[in-house]
């Protein structure tokens, strides 16, 4: 379980309560007790993998938050991060639709150093594995929604569901496997991890 020998508590009091959401602090948890992460996102880049200035531009865009709480976030998404330099870091597999690395967040120099920094994470992290399903791809099961399936250390899995303005861990047995049966489904469409660095090396070409 996560919460084994009270880890996931330990977690959470490390996490600032000013700095993370109430309906994301369970999540924050979970994710940094982690073995593996199945990561699917068909709108944005994933939290984990996103740059400072292509954090701060999504959370600037929709105009909901006041200067000092698009900080907060943005410090508090980077701060999540370093999971990915610990000495063993989970093994983080994401799958974005292509439309991800196409939309505009913050101008095209974020966007051509956030897709350079997927290419150096997918080349030089072993552990994360990136790959893209392409628009020609049409109708496929990640139309549904991006969702988050969490490994822990025993093996059990987890899914994270992300709203609007609310977070919802579900761990039914039931549920976690036709989720994995959805991403099993979305990898199927999916380019190769190589082809995919490929692809997204052309795209942050052609930000201009």
């Amino acid at each position: 379980m996560f919460a084994a020998d009270g880890r996931f508590e330990r977690i959470q009091r490390r996490i600032s309560r000013e700095t993370v959401v109430p309906w994301f602090r369970d999540w924050a948890g979970i994710e940094q007790e982690t073995t593996a992460l199945r990561w699917f996102e068909p709108l944005c880049v994933p939290g984990l993998l996103q740059t400072e200035g292509y954090a701060r531009a999504l959370l600037t865009g929709g105009g909901l938050f006041a200067p000092d709480e698009v900080e907060q976030h943005v410090a508090t998404r980077l701060d999540r991060q370093g999971l990915l330099t610990r000495d063993r870091p989970p093994l983080i597999s994401a799958v974005v639709d292509e439309h991800v690395l196409r939309r505009d967040v913050g101008g095209p120099e974020v966007m051509r150093e956030q897709i350079q920094h997927l290419v150096k994470l997918g080349s030089v992290f072993p552990r994360v594995r990136i790959q893209v399903v392409p628009t020609l791809a049409g109708a496929y099961a990640g139309l549904g929604g991006p969702f988050v399936i969490a490994t822990s250390p025993p093996g059990e899995d987890l899914v994270y569901l992300a709203g609007q303005r609310h977070g919802q861990v579900i761990d039914r047995s039931e549920y976690v496997r036709q989720m994995v049966e959805v991403w099993e489904s979305i990898r199927g469409e999916a380019l190769s991890h190589g082809q995919s660095l490929d692809l997204m090396a052309e795209v942050a070409e052609t930000c201009i």
